[in-house]
């Protein structure tokens, strides 16, 4: 568990990351250089569910020897899917990381929302559901991981 006293936020009592794949996690299938290790420190605090449409059918390959939950969804309401994820873990004990449009729900839906905009760019619905922005997969992993700087943005 992640807890972290935002003031003039809120305070957030986290047990999930919830993460999205292709162009969040991954940029055309492929983890970031990094992404691995910086996972593998996250799971000692947070249990990590990915969550996502498989643009590519790498994520099971990319993500095999990591400690998280692979959820591959169907095509259909990719969004809805994703927010009744986030529902069932319990929105308040999760963060969530997207960038897409179907994210949107999941991000407005979690306790910590957070958007990132790699090379794929970020939904104009994802960046204005989430509670911060950040340009890279590293920087929102090294977020949660350094939860100070989340303070440090956050704060009333």
């Amino acid at each position: 568990m992640l807890n972290i006293e935002i003031p003039g936020f809120r305070s957030l009592h986290l047990e999930y990351l919830v993460l999205d794949f292709n162009g969040t996690l991954a940029l055309d299938g492929r983890l970031p250089d990094d992404a691995a290790t910086r996972i593998e420190a996250l799971a000692t605090t947070l249990a990590i569910h990915v969550v996502t449409g498989d643009t590519y059918g790498s994520a099971q390959a990319q993500l095999q020897s990591l400690p998280l939950t692979l959820t591959i969804l169907d095509p259909e309401r990719q969004a809805e899917a994703k927010w009744a994820h986030v529902r069932c873990l319990g929105p308040d004990r999760c963060a969530c990381i997207g960038n897409g449009r179907n994210d949107r729900w999941m991000l407005q839906e979690a306790a910590l929302g957070i958007a990132v905009a790699g090379a794929e760019g970020a939904a104009i619905e994802a960046l204005t559901a989430a509670d911060l922005y950040v340009p890279h997969i590293l920087d929102a992993l090294d977020l949660l991981r350094t939860p100070r700087r989340l303070v440090a943005t956050l704060r009333g």
